[in-house]
């Protein structure tokens, strides 16, 4: 009896999950028509309820020949969050790493300052520091372009936390009979911290890219030119007219940060579990 009403309670959590996604796929194939008759007591009077049936009555892909052959504009904010978040995850990589590896690894002077600065970095939120990155930023002449997004999120301080946590979980052994052998310590970090501290990198990735890939605010504040805007910006205003092509467009915007995750799934909990052990 526990286990059917454990299962019960799966089944439902589950629905509410699929049900919109559901609700998205089948809303690709419905005609302008049919979206205008469910849609309009929502988006037009906005004082009722819409209706959205199981299937689509009548089933057409005009939708996505509008999308895809007539909406040149959603090619190019594809590219720019292409532009823009893969660089940031590289630099997560780049970057992130070694700093990562010296918290975890070495002693040195002022480590647990800096290292508590970072934390604090992280707990912050995007409000918070909003203002003073629009000036720094503004100052370097970065306002309106790419690098307003790829800096501050390069020099983000999460996958340094996450990975640092990852690192420590390494045996000292290791890394001491690397030491004896004569591995210097950029061989060590190479050869040894990369491969066995890689489910942490990975994690760090996975959350990187959910997070930049589905960025709203930093776009916002840091973009006036709308020809730059990232896919999250995209569909923000949607209407009777234009929803089949914004749903076609959240589906399409879903599918990496989905992919990502299925692939990632793994090393994800691997690093949110490591993440939370003890020195």
């Amino acid at each position: 009896m526990k286990k059917i009403f454990i299962c019960l309670i799966l089944f439902m959590i589950a629905a509410f999950v699929w049900v919109p996604l559901w609700m998205l796929s089948s809303g690709t194939l419905m005609g302008p028509g049919e979206l205008s008759e469910n849609l309009a007591p929502v988006l037009e009077s906005g004082d009722g309820f819409a209706a959205w049936p199981i299937f689509a009555r009548y089933p057409t892909f005009q939708a996505y020949a509008e999308l895809l052959f007539d909406t040149p504009q959603f090619f190019n904010v594809f590219w720019n969050s292409c532009k823009q978040v893969f660089p940031i995850i590289l630099g997560h990589i780049v970057l992130g790493a070694p700093a990562a590896w010296a918290f975890a690894r070495f002693d040195f002077r002022g480590k647990k300052v800096l290292y508590t600065l970072y934390i604090v970095l992280m707990l912050m939120p995007f409000q918070v520091t909003m203002v003073s990155s629009y000036l720094v930023l503004n100052k370097l002449g970065l306002i309106d372009t790419a690098w307003a997004i790829i800096l501050p999120g390069v020099a983000s301080t999460l996958p340094v936390f996450i990975m640092t946590r990852f690192f420590m979980t390494i045996p000292g052994a290791v890394t001491e009979a690397a030491a004896v052998d004569g591995a210097s310590p950029i061989q060590t970090f190479l050869r040894l911290g990369i491969p066995l501290g890689a489910p942490g990198i990975l994690s760090a990735v996975v959350l990187g890219f959910l997070e930049y890939w589905n960025a709203m605010e930093a776009p916002q504040a840091f973009l006036k030119d709308q020809t730059l805007w990232p896919l999250s910006l995209y569909m923000a205003n949607i209407t009777a007219d234009n929803a089949g092509v914004s749903l076609i467009a959240s589906l399409i915007t879903l599918m990496p940060p989905l992919l990502i995750f299925m692939f990632g799934q793994k090393y994800l909990e691997q690093g949110i579990i490591s993440s939370g052990m003890k020195d």
